[in-house]
């Protein structure tokens, strides 16, 4: 894996790691330091981290907003920046999905704000809107890269069928899927069907919010959404976290943390292309940096898998993903 890879149809030359911010969503994660996050931010560009996801939904506006505080002090050619729209925010905060023509210009010209720059690189619908007619919703993505605003599009949180109906109107060449090696589902359909039309994947939650990192006994509790999801509850919490430390010794093997070995088995997939992490201070950018460039044997990743595929408690998918 090098430093670099072209990002399907996009032509994007990006890092195969990229610094997510969705941890700057505060009804999600809570409150983070901003100083932090901008220190990690330099320290992913100083390790050759060039490729930088944000959203509008992401303490509504917030996160594009430190991120084009970053931005202000770092050569724009060296950079790729992805960003997201979807929702119509009411003063109240309530939100609901908006993907109307007049919507996604308005919301486009806040984020070029906020984020301080003249054009978006990657521009993604955040989910699939059920109201809009394909056709305009792809009409007003093609006016905004004619007008320079954003360079290329696609979406993100589409089922492959709602990707396939998305690209018959428009030049969607990339997407942004949930996956992790623990929740592989999109390997049936959507992973290969991008490989088949040259589309860029880059994929969220690699690390599923954390689990995934190592740093977990099965007995821990959270402050933050993850209390509500059953992989970080009882039983299964337990076990996905038995099942993470005992590849201690793997990582050992190839002189990596049980993170880097994760993610680098993660990006071993030839479907993906790009790994979204969600970094919240500068310790945690230098461990998913020292993944870029690594490598294990195909027994070792089928090991991963297989360690790592723990349904329940204790039944465990085969080495493919596949339930029994």
């Amino acid at each position: 894996m090098s430093d670099r890879i072209v990002f399907g149809a996009t032509g994007l030359e990006v890092s195969p790691i990229c610094f997510g911010t969705w941890q700057l969503s505060p009804r999600f994660w809570g409150e983070q330091s901003k100083v932090d996050v901008l220190a990690a931010m330099g320290a992913a560009f100083d390790a050759g981290i060039n490729f930088f996801d944000t959203a509008d939904a992401y303490g509504d506006g917030y996160a594009e907003t430190v991120l084009g505080e970053f931005l202000a002090g770092k050569p724009r050619e060296n950079l790729v920046i992805c960003t997201k729209v979807f929702n119509h925010f009411n003063p109240d905060a309530s939100r609901y999905p908006d993907l109307s023509p007049d919507h996604i210009r308005h919301r486009c010209d806040l984020q070029l704000q906020r984020l301080g720059i003249e054009t978006i690189d990657l521009y993604l619908l955040h989910l699939f809107d059920p109201l809009t007619p394909l056709a305009d919703v792809a009409e007003t993505m093609d006016s905004l890269k004619k007008q320079g605003k954003i360079r290329s599009y696609g979406v993100s949180n589409n089922t492959v069928e709602q990707l396939r109906a998305q690209r018959y109107f428009g030049a969607y060449d990339a997407v942004q899927p949930c996956y992790s090696l623990v929740d592989t589902k999109i390997e049936s359909d959507l992973l290969p069907y991008c490989q088949a039309e040259n589309i860029g994947v880059m994929v969220y939650s690699p690390m599923h919010k954390g689990l995934l990192t190592g740093k977990y006994t099965g007995s821990e509790t959270f402050g933050d959404f993850r209390r509500h999801l059953p992989d970080f509850q009882g039983e299964r919490f337990q076990a996905i976290a038995t099942a993470v430390q005992s590849l201690a010794p793997l990582a050992k093997k190839y002189d990596l943390s049980i993170y880097q070995l994760v993610l680098s088995a993660t990006l071993m997939h030839p479907g993906i292309d790009v790994a979204v992490v969600g970094i919240k201070n500068r310790a945690q950018i230098d461990e998913a940096a020292g993944a870029m460039g690594k490598t294990i044997s195909r027994e070792d990743y089928f090991a991963v898998r297989k360690a790592l595929a723990v349904d329940g408690a204790s039944k465990i998918r085969d080495a493919g993903g596949v339930k029994k």
